[in-house]
C-alpha cells in the first residue's frame, strides 16, 4: 500500500519497525486510521491505545523541509550560529554566544577556528570548527581537489551526541525503516529525531516521481543506521546516531579503498547522477562525494551545512 506525503503529495512508504506507520494525509487514510484506534480502546489494554494514538499523531505530523528554498533569516553576526539555530528550532545560545544547548541541559562551548593542522581539527575539533569549510552547492568537483577540503566531515562529538545519543541503545529505540517502491527493494534505518526519517522519505519520494530509472544506486546499498567507528579512527561514524545512509559501494567510491594518503587523495570518478545529489541536498543531506576525502556513496542529515553555505554564497 501506497501513501501520499501530506507536503509533497508524493508516493512514498516509511515502516515504523514495530506499528508500520505511514506519513499520511489527515484526511483519508489517517482519519480512518484514527477511528480504528478510537473503535479499538474498548477492547486494548489503556497503554496500548495511548501508545497506537500517539504512533498515528506522529505519523500524520511530519513536515518535510527543503533547506535549498526556506527562507534565510539573520539573527546574529554569525552565519554559522544562525545556521544552527535554522536547522535545530530547539537550540539556544547563551546571551554572550559563547556556548549553546541542543537539547535544553546539557551545554556545550561553541570555541573558535583554530591554527591547528587539519587532521587535529579533524580529530578533536570545536563546534565552531564544524563550518571551515563551505560546502559548495554547485555540482562541482573540482574545489574537492584541495586537500583536506570535507566540508561537514568534521564533526564535534559533543555536537551529535547531545543533538542526537550517546550510547547505541537510545540511538536504536529511535530507528525507523524508510523506502520508496518506486525505487525499488532497498530499504534504510534512520532516526526519527529531529524529523531525520521525515526528510529521507520526501527525499526518496521526490526522487521516485522523476520517473528516472535510479534502481542501480538503490540496489545492494551500503544501508542506514551503524554504530561503529570511522575505519581507522576513534571517532563514532554518523551511521551510529542513524543521520547517514550508503547508495550502492560499487556506484559511490571510497578514497581509502584507493589507497590514497590523507590529505592526498586524487581524483574521483563518480557515477552518482547529480539529480539524486541535488534532491538529496534539498532535503538536508549533504554528499560525502564533494569531500577531499571522498565517500561518494554517502548521505549524510546535515541541514545546517546546507544553510551555512546558503548564507555565505556572495
Amino acid at each position: 500500500m501506497i501513501e501520499r506525503h501530506r507536503t509533497t503529495g508524493m508516493a512514498l512508504v516509511v515502516s515504523h519497525p514495530v506499528c508500520k506507520a505511514r506519513f499520511v494525509p489527515a484526511t483519508g487514510p489517517a482519519k480512518t486510521m484514527r477511528s480504528r484506534v478510537q473503535a479499538g480502546m474498548n477492547f486494548l489494554p489503556l497503554a496500548l491505545v495511548l501508545w497506537l494514538s500517539l504512533t498515528v499523531a506522529s505519523a500524520v505530523a511530519c513536515e518535510a523541509m527543503r533547506f535549498t528554498e526556506i527562507p534565510i533569516v539573520r539573527m546574529s553576526a554569525s552565519p554559522a550560529k544562525d545556521a544552527v539555530r535554522l536547522a535545530y528550532p530547539q537550540s539556544r545560545f547563551s546571551t554572550d554566544g559563547r556556548t549553546l544547548t541542543l537539547d535544553g541541559q546539557h551545554w556545550l562551548d561553541w570555541g573558535e577556528v583554530r591554527s591547528v593542522v587539519p587532521e587535529e581539527m579533524l580529530e578533536t575539533p570545536t563546534v565552531a570548527e564544524q563550518f571551515r569549510y563551505i560546502y559548495p552547492l554547485e555540482f562541482d568537483l573540482r574545489q574537492r581537489e584541495e586537500a583536506f577540503f570535507d566540508p561537514g566531515r568534521i564533526r564535534n562529538h559533543g555536537f551529535f551526541s547531545t543533538l542526537y545519543f550517546a550510547e547505541e541503545a537510545s540511538s536504536r529505540r529511535s530507528l525507523v525503516s524508510v523506502r520508496h517502491e518506486g525505487l525499488g527493494n532497498a530499504s534504510f534505518q534512520v532516526t526519527s529525531r529531529n524529523n531525520v526519517s521525515c526528510q529521507l522519505a520526501a527525499a526518496l519520494a521526490a526522487l521516485a516521481d522523476m520517473k528516472q530509472d535510479f534502481s542501480p544506486f538503490f540496489r545492494e546499498v551500503g544501508g542506514g543506521f551503524f554504530w561503529r567507528k570511522v575505519s581507522g579512527t576513534d571517532r563514532l561514524s554518523p551511521h551510529s546516531f542513524g543521520i547517514a545512509i550508503d547508495l550502492n559501494p560499487r556506484l559511490g567510491g571510497y578514497w581509502l579503498w584507493s589507497g590514497a594518503r590523507p590529505g592526498k587523495v586524487g581524483r574521483y570518478d563518480n557515477h552518482i547522477p547529480e539529480a539524486i545529489v541535488r534532491t538529496m541536498e534539498s532535503f538536508g543531506f549533504i554528499w560525502g562525494g564533494k569531500w577531499h576525502h571522498y565517500d561518494g556513496m554517502h548521505f549524510e542529515y546535515r541541514p545546517e551545512i546546507i544553510i551555512h553555505a546558503r548564507m555565505m554564497k556572495p
